[in-house]
């Protein structure tokens, strides 16, 4: 019988019964994803997804327009890749504009801490983690959540922009996510700035390939800035937000408790 784990029968060599196994330990997060569940766990599962939208949704909602800064969380503070993320953060400050990360260490607080150290405002939208992912204490709001999907809508929700830079297997996650999001015009007229073109000069390479094999086309680079200048990455980002959208204050209500 199949209950939502991966199961496998073995033969006992005393009563030649097959006897099943269960091979997939259950942990109390990746419990959720390993399958289908009893009617009442995936209730249960759906209401904690919500919840977290709420809470997303509430400690974020007068956040100002963000630009949302992708990046690796293994740079140390001396590196060039970090000290260039500063240098975003406090552009993105002077823009008037509010900058979020995914909260952790590394080019994540970089940016959080260049447009800190400037007083701009600074968010981290953080992620539990076995390893890695602690709060950085450069920002003035922070959240943690405990699934990426949910992060990533929060992430994209709240930004007017975003930059990409050097990371691993979880910025490529957010880079491509987003670049699907701007392909399939889910999001228009967001600026995407890719920092380091050295770094991501394969990337580049490979998309050049994927419009010869006829998987993207042309039109689909115009979506990225590639750049290592951090004037030219803000001049960008500033174009398309002040050409594009108006900045509204929103008004807070005091019966949603509300904090004036």
């Amino acid at each position: 019988m199949y209950s939502g784990n991966l199961i496998i029968a073995s033969m006992s060599s005393e009563n030649k019964k097959w006897i099943p196994r269960r091979i997939i330990p259950a942990s109390s997060k990746n419990f959720n994803l390993e399958g289908p569940k009893t009617r009442i766990h995936e209730l249960k599962f759906a209401f904690e997804i919500f919840i977290q939208f709420i809470k997303g949704f509430r400690t974020l909602h007068f956040a100002g327009p963000c630009i949302t800064v992708f990046g690796s969380a293994r740079f140390k503070g001396d590196h060039p890749y970090y000290l260039k993320a500063m240098e975003v953060g406090k552009g993105i400050a002077a823009l008037g504009l509010t900058t979020m990360t995914g909260g952790g260490p590394g080019i994540m607080e970089a940016a959080n801490r260049g447009a800190f150290e400037v007083g701009g405002k600074s968010i981290g939208c953080n992620i539990k983690l076995p390893f890695e992912q602690q709060p950085n204490p450069y920002t003035q709001t922070s959240i943690t959540i405990d699934y990426f999907f949910i992060r990533k809508v929060l992430m994209v929700k709240y930004s007017y922009g975003f930059v990409i830079m050097p990371g691993g297997f979880g910025t490529m996650d957010e880079f491509f996510e987003t670049l699907t999001l701007a392909q399939t015009k889910v999001i228009n007229d967001f600026p995407i700035v890719v920092m380091g073109k050295e770094y991501y000069e394969p990337f580049h390479n490979w998309m050049d390939h994927m419009i010869q094999e006829g998987t993207i086309s042309e039109e689909d680079k115009k979506f990225m800035l590639f750049t290592d200048s951090v004037d030219e990455a803000i001049e960008h980002i500033s174009k398309y937000v002040r050409k594009h959208y108006t900045v509204q204050p929103r008004k807070r209500l005091w019966w949603l408790f509300e904090k004036v």
